[in-house]
Order: C-alpha cells, then structure tokens, then sequence
C-alpha cells in the first residue's frame, strides 16, 4: 500500500481587499471534503489548497463564489 501525498493547488481570486475577505475565502474553501490547509495571500489575490486528493474545480468555484468572491479563470 503506497503512502497518499497531499495535493497543493494554488487559485488566483478576484475581490479581495482585506482580512474579511480572507477569513471568509478561508473558511469556504477549509469546508470541502479532503481540504487539509488553506492560505490566503491578499496581495497576491491566490488560495493555496493543500487535500487529500485534487479538488473539483467546480467545488472550488462554488465555495469561492459562496464567500462572496470570483475564482479567476484557470489555476493561479
């Protein structure tokens, strides 16, 4: 039995201007099954997700959207 290595992605978001902002990006993305770790980089405008397997991307745009922002077209 192989050992499962984690999956880091990083998604650039539109809309971001603060740490409310982050906080609600974060919390929406740590909620989708198999999400380990989430970092937010405001001036960068990305989500690094690191999980168990790759996510959807349509989870991802889901959960972004429901935090009240865009996930930019593609993988930051």
């Amino acid at each position: 039995m192989t050992e499962q290595r984690p999956v880091t992605q990083t998604y650039a978001v539109t809309g971001m201007t603060c740490e409310h902002c982050v906080r609600a990006v974060t919390e929406e993305l740590s909620a989708l099954p198999g999400v380990d770790e989430v970092r937010v980089d405001l001036a960068a405008g990305t989500a690094t997700v690191t999980s168990t397997e790759p996510l959807p991307i349509e989870a991802v745009r889901a959960a972004v959207d429901e935090a009240g922002y865009e996930l930019a077209t593609g993988v930051a």
